[in-house]
């Protein structure tokens, strides 16, 4: 919090050439919330990593700091120094960090038990499912949102369901492999020193591929598909232990991807939106004023920032339509520059790494294949959305977790870190023995079993 509030402080000197009394106000409140959910994991998750809370809370102040950059920059130049502390983007977020905290306090109050979930595997999957399908069936003008149809809009309201809909779907494809990782891991023939499954087996991987395909066509969101096949080729990768299904995955992928740019040419087709996607990240500076302008203006922003960037309140974050949702990364690498930027990344590589480490020391295979596929996830979601900005895959529509504007994202990634911090706890809490009854002269006494007399010997 002492990096959020020099951040605050330099942005408030640049921009408005002073420091208010209350510039630190937004930020001790939002400090506030992370210490109170740091007491909730000490009583109800001791053994928990410690690592992951600070780190997240890192991003999340980071984020409420630079929306309220972004509302400075926005407001007239004689309104900037009244502007109140909650309000605009900033306010907003205040309050979804605080609402996305209380939900992540509650996971970890009513689930002591990570296992206790696959009891409900089904039940999430099936939730899942119409989670996703939701906005794909509603009316575009309840649903849709630049070509992609992700949210369920009343009024002034909006939710962005699938972003539950992976924590579901993750909890039903742990328990599901669990089940049936011996299956799936026998192989059939042997190409190239790798090992390939039985073509029988295939069918569950072209079922999660043909449902990702189906996303893609309703929905119009590449992200959102490869977001949902990604989890579970990694989750099935990490319970067979075998590369050959990766690379199933990555060919069904990116042949549907490329067959679906091939039919995408046709005006009006389901896959034109993401045929125009794909026509902009190969060359946006064909149409650099209409629908190349976003990832023209990150790109500059970008390039603006250089190494250093222009320090923070420096930049144009202005200049970049939705910088508060998608290319709040393009945003900041201008006033943080491409150092500021690598720290970043390597936050949340640390947050991952720190996911991936409570996967491999939980002692159940439930709670591995959980713990692995959640902090892959949180990582892929950042690669899809930072490859998009930097023009390496095309743009997705994906949120920056725990930095963008929006309460969908931040609440179910906010669960997503108490859940790591609940199977991290599980992991690291020590195995208490049972001691053993002894008589005054040392010896065991026996203990009764089944009504037969046991004796428990230990080494």
């Amino acid at each position: 919090m002492a990096l959020v509030v020099i951040f605050s402080g330099t942005v408030e000197l640049t921009v408005l050439g002073t420091l208010r009394p209350d510039f630190w106000v937004q930020i001790a409140v939002v400090g506030g919330f992370f210490f109170a959910l740091h007491m909730v994991v000490r009583f109800l998750a001791p053994y928990a990593d410690p690592v992951l809370l600070p780190a997240v809370a890192l991003l999340n102040g980071l984020g409420v700091s630079f929306l309220r950059r972004i509302d400075m920059d926005r407001a007239e130049a004689a309104e900037r120094a009244e502007l109140p502390i909650f309000s605009g983007f900033g306010g907003r977020q205040l309050a979804w960090t605080l609402i996305a905290l209380v939900l992540a306090a509650a996971l970890l109050i009513f689930i002591r038990d990570h296992r206790v979930v696959s009891r409900y595997a089904y039940t999430l999957g099936l939730a899942g499912i119409i989670l996703v399908m939701i906005p794909a069936v509603l009316p575009a003008k309840y649903s849709e949102v630049y070509g992609a149809k992700l949210w369920i809009k009343v009024g002034s309201f909006s939710i962005q369901p699938g972003e539950f809909a992976k924590l579901a779907l993750l909890v039903f494809f742990a328990y599901y492999l669990v089940r049936k990782r011996e299956v799936l891991s026998l192989a059939s023939r042997r190409v190239l020193g790798i090992d390939f499954p039985r073509g029988r087996d295939l069918g569950p991987v072209v079922a999660v591929w043909l449902f990702s395909v189906l996303v893609l066509v309703f929905e119009k969101d590449l992200g959102t598909s490869l977001l949902y096949f990604g989890m579970f080729v990694v989750t099935l990768y990490i319970a067979t232990e075998r590369s050959s299904w990766l690379i199933i995955g990555l060919l069904l992928f990116f042949g549907g991807a490329y067959l679906a740019y091939l039919l995408g040419s046709t005006v009006g087709g389901p896959f034109a939106n993401f045929y125009l996607r794909a026509e902009i990240w190969l060359d946006p500076f064909n149409d650099p004023y209409e629908d190349g302008f976003q990832l023209v203006q990150g790109l500059l922003a970008l390039g603006t920032g250089g190494l250093f960037g222009t320090g923070p309140g420096g930049g144009q974050p202005d200049k970049i339509p939705e910088v508060q949702n998608d290319f709040i990364f393009a945003g900041l690498g201008e006033e943080i520059g491409l150092f500021g930027l690598v720290a970043l990344l390597l936050i949340y590589l640390l947050i991952v790494e720190r996911g991936l480490r409570a996967a491999l020391a939980v002692r159940d295979s439930f709670g591995k294949l959980l713990a692995g596929g959640l902090a892959f996830t949180l990582g892929l979601q950042v690669f899809v959305i930072v490859g998009g900005i930097s023009k390496l895959i095309p743009l997705t529509g994906q949120t920056t977790p725990f930095l963008s504007a929006g309460g969908s994202s931040l609440m179910a990634n906010w669960m997503l870190v108490a859940m790591l911090l609940r199977i991290s706890d599980a992991a690291n809490r020590p195995v208490t023995a049972t001691p053993v009854a002894r008589t005054s002269g040392g010896s065991p006494v026996p203990a009764k079993l089944h009504g037969a007399e046991t004796e428990v010997i230990r080494p």
